[in-house]
């Protein structure tokens, strides 16, 4: 006969109290973050590619509001597998007032990006339309969920860009994964995420650039980008594409002719 073990309390872990805090960070700087509004996705991409920094594009959340594009300052937020000793959403939905969700969107600056780690899960909906009001009254200007959103046709109404996996009616702990920390490293679809990170996220999808990086990425941009334009109007004129896409050395040397004539 089965033992009844029914009535034997939980104990939770004294090493563990939610919710986790990372340390304070620095965000970058604003003029920065102009200087980077004029890069695209795919062209931070490809930049931090060819620099060495592979993984940068998250993979899975789609762009959820056509022609929308930020820039800005990543700040971070953790989804965990709930654990009934030590996290659990089985009681109520106001549990989540205690859990790094609320605590996220208490630092929340203007400019800010949220990313958001939820493990690709497409149950939990890590946030909805409330806490998305919040967000974008604070000045948040974007948020990139790696998992769902719940609220969708309300949130729609705020104009607030999003990147998500899909949506659900579900609330966040009601299902397998807790709000466990904030502004801390996240693996947000598959890319790590750091607080102050660089967020480019447009009609391409959503790019981390790092902080540091950013002001090369930012120089390179704009030579690659100007390259293009000349290559794009000789394409359109009926140009050799190996001589245009990429520029041979016949066409760089058009091309810096072409620009000594720009200016």
């Amino acid at each position: 006969m089965a033992e009844d073990l029914s009535d034997v309390q939980l104990i939770a872990p004294k090493q563990v109290q939610l919710p986790i805090e990372g340390p304070a960070y620095e965000r970058p700087d604003p003029a920065l973050i102009e200087a980077m509004q004029e890069v695209s996705s795919a062209t931070a991409s490809a930049m931090l590619h060819k620099m060495g920094i592979r993984q940068t594009f998250m993979a899975g959340p789609l762009p959820r509001t056509p022609g929308a594009k930020v820039v800005g300052s990543a700040v971070t937020l953790q989804f965990m597998p709930q654990r009934e000793d030590v996290a659990s959403g089985q009681t109520q939905e106001n549990i989540e007032k205690r859990t790094a969700l609320w605590a996220v969107f208490a630092g929340v600056q203007s400019g800010d990006i949220l990313c958001v780690q939820a493990f690709g899960d497409l149950y939990t909906g890590c946030l909805g339309e409330m806490l998305a009001t919040f967000f974008k009254n604070q000045g948040g200007i974007g948020i990139v969920v790696d998992g769902c959103v719940r609220d969708w046709p309300r949130i729609q109404e705020l104009d607030l860009p999003l990147w998500t996996k899909g949506f659900t009616p579900n609330f966040a702990s009601q299902s397998h994964l807790f709000p466990w920390a904030y502004n801390v490293p996240i693996a947000c679809a598959g890319t790590l995420i750091l607080p102050g990170d660089i967020i480019i996220a447009d009609d391409d999808g959503a790019v981390v650039v790092p902080a540091q990086m950013a002001p090369i990425v930012a120089e390179k941009t704009r030579e690659h980008e100007d390259w293009e334009v000349f290559s794009r109007m000789k394409l359109e004129a009926g140009g050799s594409l190996y001589k245009y896409y990429p520029l041979n050395e016949e066409g760089r040397q058009e091309y810096e002719a072409w620009r000594r004539e720009q200016k």
